[in-house]
């Protein structure tokens, strides 16, 4: 449970340096603020501040959004670190992360997107492969019980994200097709925790389909987000850097 707590208290100290620091964390904190301490912004992080991918994962829009999204961390967490172990999990949660905001750039280029839900989406899906996939000691009926819970847990999220205007879905389905396809493979090829290489392997493969997403992106929507970059930075008088930006789009 080490890394669920070490997580869990990094969120939750970025939340309150922000808060500390002047930012609305218990409202609505403002856009700019956001982008400021590292919210995924397509223009942005296609523009070179790809770091943004996994910074965003820290952040959160205020206080309802953190105490949800810890809640379940501190439950799915717990959880998944039991099965994997202390680096598996962690290696599971991050890509699973950084792949939810990949999606989210894919899907939704030009709009703000913060929150750990991404990778908590991730850790659910692989709980999930894993749950059907995989050999435990535990009793089919606790087995049976945990699933559907998660499952419960997966539905509902992708539900009311699809009808609340502001929740970041695109996040949520890269996070989980991520944790499902980790989890799957752990599952059948590495189930056992002492199975280092094909573990280690096993997430390279992820680490490649994020820096595959990653090539295909700054290919393919490059040139429209830095011209969006590029009408900002004229909105905010920046001239030099908007031009820039701006010939970027036509090269």
């Amino acid at each position: 449970m080490a890394v669920t707590q070490a997580i869990f208290g990094i969120n939750v100290a970025v939340f309150v340096v922000m808060l500390l620091s002047g930012v609305s964390m218990l409202g609505n904190p403002s856009g700019q603020d956001l982008v400021r301490w590292g919210a995924n912004f397509g223009p942005l992080t296609v523009g070179g501040e790809w770091w943004r991918l996994l910074t965003c994962v820290f952040i959160h829009g205020g206080l309802l959004h953190i105490a949800f999204n810890m809640w379940c961390l501190w439950d799915l967490g717990r959880l998944a670190e039991s099965v994997y172990g202390h680096w598996t999990f962690a290696a599971v949660y991050f890509l699973s992360g950084v792949s939810a905001s990949l999606a989210s750039v894919i899907w939704n280029p030009v709009i703000l997107s913060v929150g750990a839900s991404g990778a908590i989406f991730g850790i659910a899906g692989a709980l999930i492969a894993s749950f059907y996939l995989g050999e435990f000691s535990l009793p089919r009926a606790a087995m049976s019980g945990m699933l559907r819970s998660v499952v419960m847990f997966v539905g509902y999220n992708l539900f009311f994200g699809a009808v609340i205007a502001r929740t970041d879905n695109a996040a949520h389905i890269g996070g989980l097709l991520m944790g499902l396809l980790l989890g799957a493979l752990i599952a059948k090829v590495a189930p056992q925790h002492d199975a280092v290489g094909r573990r280690i392997a096993i997430l390279l493969v992820g680490a490649l389909l994020v820096a595959g997403g990653v090539m295909w992106l700054q290919r393919t929507r490059a040139y429209m987000l830095h011209g969006q970059n590029g009408i900002l930075l004229l909105q905010t008088d920046e001239t030099n850097q908007a031009s820039a930006k701006l010939q970027n789009t036509v090269s």
